[in-house]
């Protein structure tokens, strides 16, 4: 156990030695490009200026990489000292303090073990030589595919001089691999066809294939080289032109979704294949002649069958309907005349997601929501309509913050930051670790990652405070502090003995933040952030009692702050006293997933995981009604300066307005539908 600590250890200081090394090297570009600026004069000065934050920035991280290659250094130390300390074990000297009895059993023992070993070391190498097989067999096939590709292709080079000479190019770097089977009148142009090592060839030849032009031929009834060359696959016809080849399926289908989805979509294009593809394929495999006689009629399916296959087309045909990508919509909901006295109505919808919304956040004039389709949109409350579309996320937008043009997006161990003036751009890229990079580090991994690097944690949440110089992202079980001026990592939160889940931030009268953060350890902890605080802090205050279970959600209105938990409770907590002022055991039956304050009321908003919301007397927790919200889990609650917002499983966002301000006039999506009410 020790061995494999150390081993990690190891591999996390090589890491970070790399890191060190890159950002040296970019300190040294960044100081002589400045420097050859400052020597031009004043015009730049600006872009000096730019420089020097840059190259702050980097420093700053060299200083962080430093002091953990340091930690590092200093555990692996203590890990070594502890391991020579530690008494070595005499083996001859057991074994001649051994009892006859003891050498039976240690004998007994070993030669069982032995056999299981022998045993499943044999077991291991007839797989090995089975996979072997297998892989001899992969080669020979992934040959004979290119060798009919590169057949096929030099028809193309004949009009095209640009895949000529790329083809002239294969024969010079590859070698060179006859095709088995082949007949003597083509062993010519077989001993000059690449082999199997020709894979990233084979794609740039393929694509420019298909942008040179098809020419019209007459129908033939011989077996083309494309048949040869796809005889497993479910194309329609053999006459398809090449250049529908050029276009793969991702480009149809959406590049953000899942990898089971892409496949079902193939899986149905193989089933609706015409069955005469497949048995002209089938003759020329076979190595038979076209018959010289009339064509032999196929019989027709029963019509089962054919009712089959029409299911199955509609069922293609509706599903690439919906992965077309529409810009999502905020339409009107109609009150109905029964729930006009309702204390809480809903007033607009919001759709466009395709997945599970797992979080909001809002302005007066803005929506921004995240959601397991690894998407970020944004939304303009005025017009009703989806302004853009934030993607290129490793996997679920799990929290979403807006501050002076910046949309900041947590997915994983990143956090991406947005500036939505320029055509939603991602300026900067931070991690967990507390690294930062002026590019878009994700955009390059278009598939969903499942895990998360090495020396990182999953970020559970993110929180501005007021003035929107300060980023507080909770990830493990610390919340790591971001100064947004310089987008520098300046320290840690840390008292807790379980991941984070929520936070969130209040200030007092002299500037200084107060963040309250939620950790599954069941504790709600408050920290005191002075402007310029580095290092790590410890909590200056735990609120007890605790929860049964883990924090989900907290929200602060006034001296009070509010926390929802797993335990199905609701609490209060008096900020001044700093201790429980009223509780209520069962607010829910289910997590209490969200919390939220209801603009211009002394009301406090909870939604829980079966979909129920819940509106309570800020002052007293008394109830002042309930209602089913969603069909699905509640994860979000934001609200702006009129109306609330949540966000659910159910893939939408539902506008909510607390009754007694449906007569206040307003622009754009404040107004209320009446005539549908009607």
């Amino acid at each position: 156990m020790q061995r494999m600590t150390i081993s990690n250890m190891e591999a996390d200081m090589n890491r970070l030695l790399k890191q060190r090394e890159e950002l040296t090297k970019r300190r040294e570009k960044l100081g002589r490009k400045r420097d050859r600026l400052s020597s031009e004069g004043t015009e730049s000065e600006k872009a000096v200026q730019s420089l020097s934050e840059e190259l702050e920035s980097v420093v700053a991280n060299i200083d962080y990489i430093n002091d953990s290659i340091a930690d590092c250094q200093a555990n692996i130390m203590q890990m070594e000292e502890a391991k020579e300390e530690g008494d070595t074990v005499d083996i001859s000297a057991v074994i001649s303090s051994c009892t006859l009895s003891e050498s039976r059993f240690l004998l007994d023992h070993f030669m069982t073990m032995a056999i299981n070993k022998g045993l499943q070391a044999a077991q291991k190498e007839s797989q090995i030589k089975v996979m072997e097989g297998r892989m001899k067999q992969i080669e020979i096939n992934s040959a004979t595919q290119n060798q009919l590709l590169f057949h096929m292709l030099k028809e193309k080079a004949e009009f095209n001089p640009e895949l000529d000479a790329l083809l002239g190019n294969a024969l010079q770097e590859l070698g060179n691999m006859p095709l088995e089977n082949g007949d003597d009148s083509s062993s010519d142009e077989s001993a000059q066809s690449p082999a199997a090592d020709g894979n990233t060839l084979t794609s740039d030849l393929l694509k420019l294939c298909g942008e040179s032009k098809s020419r019209s031929k007459a129908r033939r009834r011989t077996t083309t080289q494309m048949e040869l060359l796809y005889a497993n696959t479910g194309d329609t016809t053999p006459d398809t032109p090449t250049g529908d080849f050029s276009h793969p399926l991702g480009e149809a289908l959406d590049g953000g979704g899942d990898a089971d989805s892409a496949g079902s979509s193939v899986r149905d294009r193989d089933l609706l294949a015409p069955a005469s593809g497949f048995s002209s394929k089938l003759g020329s495999i076979s190595g038979s002649r076209p018959p010289s006689g009339p064509e032999k009629r196929i019989p027709e399916p029963s019509p089962l069958t054919r009712r089959k296959t029409f299911d199955k087309g509609q069922a293609l045909t509706d599903r690439v309907k919906s992965k077309e990508i529409k810009p999502g919509i905020i339409s009107p909901v109609p009150v109905p005349r029964s729930s006009r006295s309702d204390t809480l109505q809903c007033v607009h919808v919001a759709e466009g997601h395709s997945k599970a919304v797992l979080c909001v956040d809002s302005t007066d004039d803005l929506l921004f929501t995240g959601s397991k389709d690894r998407t970020c949109k944004v939304w303009n409350l005025v017009t009703g309509q989806e302004i853009m579309s934030l993607s290129g996320h490793p996997n679920n937008v799990v929290s979403v913050r807006y501050s002076s043009s910046m949309v900041f997006t947590v997915s994983t161990s990143y956090i991406k930051v947005w500036d939505i003036r320029d055509s939603a751009k991602c300026i900067r890229t931070l991690t967990s670790s507390g690294q930062a990079s002026t590019s878009d580090v994700c955009a390059a991994n278009t598939n969903r990652a499942v895990s998360i690097p090495a020396g990182e944690n999953q970020i559970n949440q993110i929180a501005l405070n007021p003035t929107g110089s300060v980023l507080y992202a909770a990830a493990g079980n610390s919340v790591r502090m971001w100064d947004l001026r310089r987008f520098v990592s300046t320290g840690k939160l840390t008292g807790h003995l379980g991941p984070v889940m929520c936070l969130t931030i209040d200030q007092t009268s002299n500037a200084q933040d107060l963040v309250f953060t939620g950790s599954k350890d069941h504790y709600i902890k408050m920290f005191d952030v002075t402007e310029g605080s580095q290092g790590s802090l410890s909590p200056t205050h735990n609120f007890e009692p605790p929860h049964y279970d883990g924090i989900e959600s907290l929200v602060v209105q006034g001296d009070c702050l509010f926390s929802g938990s797993r335990d199905n409770g609701i609490k209060k907590w008096d900020l001044s006293r700093k201790d429980l002022q009223q509780q209520v055991p069962n607010a829910h039956r289910d997590w209490v997933c969200a919390l939220g304050v209801v603009p211009g009321s002394p009301a406090l908003l909870s939604g829980c995981r079966g979909g129920v919301l819940k509106l309570w007397h800020s002052d007293s927790l008394a109830p002042l009604g309930e209602l089913k919200g969603h069909e699905s889990p509640i994860n979000g609650i934001s609200t702006n300066s009129s109306l609330l917002f949540t966000a659910s499983d159910d893939r939408t966002v539902k506008i909510w307005r607390a009754r007694g301000s449906l007569d206040a006039p307003s622009d754009g999506i404040d107004n209320t539908d009446e005539a549908g009410a009607s």
